[in-house]
This record gives C-alpha cells, structure tokens and sequence, in this order.
C-alpha cells in the first residue's frame, strides 16, 4: 500500500519541490508519528478548552453539596437542640404540676386551719394571690432559662414544704386545742339561773350545814338540759338522793354529771356531741322543786362547776 504513494511538498520561494517517498519504512514511520503527535496535541487542547469552560460550574456544584451538607448538619443540631429544650420543658412541667398540687394541699389546709380557729369570713381568701407590690427597678435583667427559673422554682418548691411542714404543725397544734376544748366541760347545760351554788350550805330539808357538790339551775320542768362537752354516756338511771341521773365520760379526765331529771333521753354506751339534748328538767329525787342539779368531776375529784358554766366555747 506504501510502495507507489509519495508526498511532494511545494515551496512558496519557487525552490526545487521536495519528493516524500513512503515506500521509505523509515521515513513512513516519521510521518505516522508526526500525524499521531497532531492528533494527541489537538485532543489534548480540546480536553484542556473543555476543563477550562466546565470548570465555574464544577466549583459551583461542589460548593453546593458542601452547603448542603452543612444545612443538614445544622437540620440534625437543630433537631438536637429541640429535643433538649423540650426534656427542660417536660421537666418544668413536672415540676409546675408538682408546685400546682402543693398549693392545693396548701389552700386547703389554709381553709381548713382558718376554720379552726374561728377566723372572719375573708380575711383570708385562699382562692385569690395575695396582694403584692414594690417600685419598679430599670436595673433589673431577665431570668436566663433555663437554670435560673429553674433554680427559682426548685426554691419556691422547698419553701412550700417547709411552710406545709409549718402549717401542718400548727393545724395540729390547733385541732388538738379544738379537740380538747370540745371535751372541757363549758357552758350551762339548761337555760336558767343558778339557785344554789358550790360549797357549804344548810341543808334545804334539815338545814344543817352542808357541803354542795354541785351547782342548782332554776329550770321549768320539761326543759331541754345539753351536754356540755363531747363524750360517753356512763350511766342513765336512778341514783339516791339525785333521782333520774345522766353521767358523762368525757375522755380526758372530766366527768358530768346531771340530776333531778323528769325524762332520760340517751343511754350508756352512746356517744353524744356539744349540745345535744340528753334530758329534760324536773325534780326527781332529794330535791324542792323542778331544776338541774350540775356536777363537774376532774380527775376523780369534785370541782366547782362555776368556771366551766360561765366559761365560752
């Protein structure tokens, strides 16, 4: 194929023209090589042009995908940082509802502890904040969440034990004083004036001198007579000299007793209040005329009712 072929290369300076014979192995191979290296050059700067147009837009999507992936690592912190805020919130509202329930048990203690000790209708309103105020400071800064509102209700929640403690004990102190109030003989137990009182006295049928164990109360016959203190009814029956008898127990070393009945209205072994009706008045037994005979017994011992009938509950 190379045996006939020749290149003949002409001159512009009208020089002899030069013969290229590529019958020549030698020179034949010369001339692919130079054809080749061409061909490599021309790829080679056609690769070149191409990198050189494409590269901006190379830059741009690399640059692109570096922000997205930032945008999802700040999308993951964002999610990281939802999460804390919503375990503080769940953790302040743990601690609301517990506070919440406090001062419930506060109110209602309050209510109950103003009940005991016969406070005036609103002078404590549990259901309202109690008023408060103070000049308004310029220098003041905002809490900074979550510790220091944290700190500031982990600091109302032990003030609120330590005052439920406090409350507690005086709720205490005060029933206990109720409850022993309500077993303290106070009051008369029927209505009407006292005829005869404690002490030495003549005696009404003989008139020798006498030591009166009780109190005499003027009352028409059939008049309610009270129980002067909560307790145990001991006795209810006749007893001599004191005709139709109701005695009380009342648990804490007092006893009472009241004489001269027309009617026996409870029975022993039943647990009667302040104020209830255990008789009505007459003049049974030792006695000149309907009335109540009223005795105070104090550990074991007779006292003089006197005190305790014009004492108050």
């Amino acid at each position: 194929m190379w045996k006939d072929m020749q290149i003949i290369l002409v001159s512009r300076s009208k020089k002899v023209p030069k013969i290229l014979d590529l019958s020549d192995r030698r020179l034949r191979y010369r001339v692919i090589g130079g054809i080749t290296a061409m061909v490599l050059g021309c790829a080679g700067l056609g690769a070149a042009m191409a990198m050189t147009i494409a590269s901006p837009s190379g830059r741009a999507l690399t640059e692109l995908g570096r922000l997205r992936q930032q945008v999802q690592q700040q999308q993951g912190q964002l999610g990281d940082v939802r999460k804390d805020a919503q375990r503080e919130l769940d953790a302040l509202a743990v601690k609301l509802g517990q506070l919440q329930a406090q001062s419930t048990r506060l109110n209602a203690l309050g209510e109950r502890l103003a009940e005991a000790g016969k406070l005036d209708n609103g002078e404590f309103n549990f259901d309202q904040p109690p008023p408060v105020g103070g000049v308004e400071d310029s220098n003041s800064t905002p809490y900074a969440l979550p510790q220091a509102l944290d700190a500031s209700i982990n600091q109302l929640g032990q003030q609120f034990d330590n005052q439920q403690a406090q409350l507690g004990a005086l709720q205490s102190l005060l029933l206990d004083a109720r409850i022993d109030a309500n077993l303290k003989p106070t009051g008369m137990p029927v209505d009407g004036y006292i005829s005869s009182y404690f002490g030495g006295r003549p005696d009404p049928f003989s008139g020798h001198s006498e030591r009166h164990t009780g109190i005499d109360i003027s009352a028409p016959t059939g008049t309610p007579v009270h129980a002067v203190a909560e307790g145990m009814v001991t006795f209810a029956g006749v007893r001599n000299g004191y005709g139709d008898v109701i005695e009380i127990d009342h648990g804490n070393g007092y006893m009472t007793r009241y004489a001269h009945n027309s009617a026996l209205l409870v029975h022993p072994g039943q647990r009667v209040h302040i104020g209830d009706v255990i008789s009505r008045a007459g003049s049974t037994g030792r006695s000149t005329g309907s009335h109540v005979h009223f005795e105070v017994w104090h550990l074991g011992n007779v006292v003089n009712p006197l005190a305790y009938v014009r004492d108050h509950r």
